[in-house]
């Protein structure tokens, strides 16, 4: 018997309404409809999968469960095919002609409420079908129910208004979608910008995908796969693969979760800090996927800033896809990602910083860039980040670090402060005034070595209840210690002190005997509570306009020393000598602090002293 003509239908109006918004304005990115067409594809392969199970009679039952994609730059064509479920010609009218199926309704509604979340989602609307009219002229779907007893079919239609049906003998189980290609659409009839796209968008489909004959994607979703299945071998080849690395990652963390939303994650940390190396500022590279389809390569929600160092995959089936890659939609949803898996990757830090101290001391010289912003920035997570931070101490050997818990276990009953130096290396720290009382002491200062560490300080500003201090503050109290034999008196003691505020007029805001120097003759302590000494640095080194004001210093001298014993007898015998000596006193301090701009007057003041020598 001949086959019967082509019957006609017309789209419903909201069909029509939904074509209008898809081609025009809907997504961002034509290459969308390839990832639509193969999760199309790939949700009909696994429901014919399920089907098997209960279904004895499956037509064409031979065929590979497998999708197949063609491309023709000639004809300006691209087919994909699979040989899944297919549809009867009922089917085809409620789902790709009316609402009854497609989920169009519940989408045009969220529209007409202004709902702007709903345009960026396509999976939870089941519209992508129609994606294919961005780039398409004509739309052509060839399909056979897996029932016997249907008929092989043509759906066609330009998208327009109206589609056709009609018998096509001859049809394999499934469907085949064929595009003709618009003109300025044509790039997606050469193999090697679908290539790119499948592999970018649908690398990690759970069935063959098939690109004029080659197979595209070879690499397993090894996030869905249980840990104990997964060889080392096989995680360090899919890191290299996803992360585009020759080198092997130094840590990974696999994981799942179901509540409060369902997870597979699977992330590295590399082996390199690129940004360490001087390079470029590192982008989000956990890509977000769902269900094995890839929505976005780089969301930049999906993780905190501090966390853009990762590499790998989140895969969660309750996340809508998306329609454009440059936006996340769901915020809800995307937010509840981040604080799993945030919260996740923390708790894994800790137990390596536990079980595996030396593995988590290489990690943190490398990255511990990154756990410092975002203890300064994300108030969240603010409390679990600063126990993972580490430095050396004035109680660690060189290159061994300690952690806040740590120094706070070894505090004693009476200290109430935790206090950091800032400098720019063990040595430097060591040698400079402001250990001294500490040391003298027993109490431990933390060594910072870092640019970011004053203002981690500063930010994180306690731990366990303990202020977190800068030993060089101005306003650190010291427990008094016993005069050492043969110090100034109290009165010889009170008189200096006030000779050298008269002495050094406007560049001291303040002197006083100190109760921290052991060492050193002096110190100056910056009296400038807004600006640190580390800061002024910092200000100084960039060359700002509006550079920092003219510095005034808290000076302290130490009754014990040679030169202040010996200052306090020429204030009387020699003070135009005296002056110059005090001059350079205060100087030395404030070479010590980091802080004299200019050392100009100390060589000619220099130069004086030696003169009269």
């Amino acid at each position: 018997m001949p086959n019967a003509a082509p019957q006609t239908f017309q789209f419903q109006a909201e069909i029509k309404q939904l074509l209008d918004i898809v081609v025009h304005s809907l997504y961002t990115e034509k290459e969308i409809f390839v990832r639509e067409l193969v999760s199309n594809a790939s949700d009909a392969l696994e429901k014919l999968r399920h089907l098997r199970l209960t279904e004895k009679a499956v037509y064409d039952d031979r065929l590979d469960l497998e999708i197949n994609i063609t491309t023709d730059d000639k004809a300006k064509t691209f087919t994909i095919q699979d040989f899944g479920l297919g549809m009867t010609q009922a089917e085809l009218v409620e789902n790709l002609g009316t609402i009854a199926h497609s989920g169009s309704q519940a989408f045009l509604k969220a529209l007409g409420e202004g709902d702007q979340k709903a345009a960026g989602l396509i999976g939870q609307f089941g519209v992508g079908f129609y994606s294919a009219f961005m780039v398409a002229k004509t739309v052509r779907v060839y399909t056979h129910s897996w029932r016997e007893s249907e008929q092989g079919l043509l759906w066609s239609s330009d998208g327009t208004g109206s589609f056709a049906i009609e018998e096509s003998s001859g049809e394999r189980r499934g469907c085949k979608v064929v595009l003709d290609l618009k003109d300025e659409c044509s790039e997606f009839s050469q193999e090697w910008r679908i290539r790119e796209v499948l592999e970018r968008y649908s690398a990690f489909v759970s069935f063959p995908v098939n690109l004029n004959g080659k197979r595209i994607n070879t690499v397993q979703a090894l996030w869905l796969r249980g840990k104990n299945e997964i060889k080392e071998e096989e995680y360090d080849e899919f890191y290299k693969y996803q992360a585009h690395d020759s080198e092997k990652p130094r840590m990974r963390l696999h994981f799942s979760a179901d509540a409060p939303i369902s997870i597979n994650a699977l992330v590295f940390v590399p082996k390199e800090n690129t940004e360490k190396m001087g390079l470029a500022r590192l982008e989000p590279s956990v890509a977000l996927y769902c269900r094995k389809v890839m929505i976005d390569a780089r969301p930049k929600d999906l993780l905190p800033e501090w966390l853009r160092f990762l590499k790998g995959v989140v895969d969660s089936e309750d996340l809508p896809l998306n329609i454009s890659r440059e936006t996340m939609q769901d915020r809800s949803l995307v937010e509840k990602l981040n604080r799993v898996i945030t919260k996740r990757f923390l708790k894994f830090l800790d137990e390596e910083a536990k079980n595996r101290a030396e593995a988590y001391a290489e990690f943190y010289r490398e990255f511990g860039v990154y756990l410092k912003e975002g203890a300064a920035l994300d108030f969240a997570h603010k409390e679990q980040l600063t126990k993972l931070l580490r430095f050396e101490s004035s109680l660690t050997d060189k290159g061994k670090t300690t952690s806040f818990p740590d120094y706070a276990s070894r505090m004693g009953p009476d200290q109430k402060e935790i206090y950091y130096l800032v400098g720019p290396n063990r040595e430097a720290i060591e040698a400079g005034p402001y250990l001294e009382g500490f040391r003298a002491r027993n109490l431990e200062v933390l060594f910072c070595y870092e640019t970011v560490d004053e203002y981690v300080m500063n930010s994180v500003r306690e731990f366990d209840g303990k202020k977190i201090t800068a030993a060089d503050h101005a306003d650190v109290k010291l427990s008094e210690q016993p005069r050492a034999e043969g110090a100034l008196g109290e009165a010889e003691t009170k008189a200096l002190v006030g000779w050298l505020k008269d002495c050094l007029g406007e560049r001291v805001a303040d002197v006083k005997a100190s109760a921290r120097l052991v060492d050193s003759p002096a110190l100056a302590l910056n009296a400038d509570k807004i600006m640190s000494p580390h800061m002024r640095r910092l200000m100084r080194a960039m060359n700002k306009d509006g550079a920092p004001s003219p510095l005034r210093v808290n000076l302290e001298v130490n009754p014990c020393h040679a030169v202040i014993k010996r200052l306090s007898e020429l204030r009387s015998s020699a003070p135009d000598k005296a002056k110059l000596v005090a001059e350079q006193i205060l100087d030395n301090a404030l070479i010590s602090a980091g802080l004299l701009d200019d050392a100009s007057g100390m060589v000619k003041r220099l130069y004086k002293i030696l003169e009269s020598v």
